[in-house]
């Protein structure tokens, strides 16, 4: 098998070659950091943290960056709106950014690198262009000229003849042509800046990403990735800029996650149907929220719903379920796990494995992937209520299961869960009353665990319990 990925530059599936065997560098762009991340931000993150970890499940050393944009007038107005600084405003949802990503089960990048630590970089980017004739100079911003760059719109399939003048481009006078994008954007007064050739002032969206990836990537990179919204002009900017001043493709894998849709309804701020991820893991676990972005292909749109949300949440707990027991029936005899499974489930394991893999290497094709997955759940289960089976097949199994969830992490590692003296006090008082054949007052404290949140399962191997 080799892996196939959909390339957006060719619109086409190809097969991944690393410029190194071995090694893939792979940029994906990281948010702004004005607000707390919503869903749509959320999809990104966990499509590329699967594929990064597919990468390296097949033998590759990722180095994966990913970084934040800390200063821009979307900062500028919040620092406004909450009376205090613009780094301060990027410390806070810094901060809350890596507190949602843990809460989603994803590992943190390699790098993130921020934009104002990166200014001289980028400030040196932007010159070297202008020595090469692709950006100019007007009125203290500096622009690109698109029309220099022949291959303009080779990304995102924009035909530069087609983008009318005030219809798909800021109309600017200062600027030689409409379609030309700034470079550096000179400061107002009061305004946090920086010091330039050209003045006082800050880089424009664009370059920054360009400057970071050359830096810390190289000039040509394996995989870049974002949301499809940032096709253009985003990344249809960075192509131009990079491959202006090195002569090299910026990338050579572009991929683009599809849009999330609130209830059939575009997310958009005029609408004010954005969904924010802190409040979204209130009430649903990160497994329930990587079930349900990865159980539609990435390249998809995703239509959020309570529906939606409610049913991934029982099929991740169902994978979880079986994972738990299986765990549980291994602890019961842990010596006898050293020993060879049985040829059965040798073969069935392989089997699943193989079709696990086969899917995700179609593209990253998650949802056939899952169903992958569900097949363990049933072989797992099957061997569970087998009395004869091995130690050894439960240890099989769980390796098998480790392995594509390492993948999709459906079931993130957590620590132990401790119940609370109450909790043990009434599971004590239930065991007793089974036990005295009190079926009466038993389902009447399975009832109360539940208002609780603590659901009992009564297993051949005995009682065990486990948070909703």
């Amino acid at each position: 098998m080799a892996l196939q990925i959909y390339n957006t530059m060719t619109r086409s599936k190809e097969t991944f070659v690393p410029q190194e065997s071995g090694k893939v560098k792979m940029y994906v762009c990281g948010p702004t950091v004005y607000g707390y991340m919503h869903i749509g931000n959320a999809r990104p993150v966990i499509v590329f943290d699967m594929v990064r970890n597919y990468l390296e499940q097949i033998g590759n050393e990722v180095n994966y960056v990913t970084n934040f944009t800390d200063v821009d007038d979307k900062l500028i107005r919040k620092a406004e709106e909450m009376k205090t600084t613009v780094a301060e405003v990027a410390e806070i949802f810094i901060a809350a950014y890596q507190e949602d990503l843990a809460g989603l089960g994803v590992k943190s990048a390699t790098m993130n690198p921020r934009v104002t630590q990166s200014m001289e970089l980028i400030i040196e980017f932007i010159k070297e262009l202008e020595d090469k004739g692709y950006a100019y100079e007007s009125g203290g911003d500096v622009y690109y000229r698109t029309a220099k760059f022949a291959d303009y719109g080779k990304l995102s399939r924009q035909n530069l003849d087609e983008l009318q003048f005030g219809i798909r481009v800021e109309v600017d006078s200062r600027k030689e042509k409409p379609e030309d994008f700034v470079l550096w954007k000179a400061a107002k007064p009061g305004e946090v800046h920086w010091h330039s050739p050209w003045g006082e002032g800050r880089p424009g969206w664009h370059i920054e990403c360009s400057a970071m990836a050359r830096e810390f990537l190289g000039d040509t990179i394996d995989i870049h990735g974002g949301g499809q919204d940032l096709q253009f002009p985003h990344h249809e900017c960075e192509c131009a800029q990079t491959e202006a001043l090195t002569g090299k493709p910026l990338s050579n894998y572009w991929m683009h996650n599809g849009f999330i849709n609130i209830g059939d309804e575009k997310m958009s701020k005029s609408l004010g149907n954005g969904l924010l991820v802190k409040d979204i893991r209130q009430r649903f676990k990160a497994g329930a929220i990587r079930y349900f972005m990865l159980s539609t292909h990435y390249r998809n749109p995703l239509n959020f719903t309570e529906e939606s949300m409610l049913s991934a949440e029982k099929s991740a707990e169902r994978i979880a379920l079986a994972e738990s027991n299986v765990k549980h029936r291994l602890e019961l005899d842990p010596e006898g796990a050293k020993g060879r499974a049985s040829e059965q489930i040798t073969e069935r394991l392989a089997a699943i494995a193989a079709n696990f893999h086969a899917r995700m290497q179609d593209d990253f094709n998650t949802p056939d992937a899952i169903t992958a997955m569900f097949d363990w759940v049933s072989l797992a289960n099957n061997t569970l209520a087998n009395p004869e089976a091995l130690s050894a097949d439960f240890s099989a199994l769980l390796q098998a299961f480790a392995e594509m969830n390492a993948v999709l992490r459906l079931t993130p590692e957590t620590e132990e869960e401790v119940a609370g003296e109450e909790v043990e006090k009434l599971i004590a008082e239930r065991a007793e009353a089974r036990k005295n054949k009190n079926w009466g007052r038993s389902d009447e404290i399975r009832d109360e665990l539940n208002a609780m949140g603590i659901l009992l399962e009564d297993t051949p191997q005995g009682m065990r319990w486990r948070r909703k």
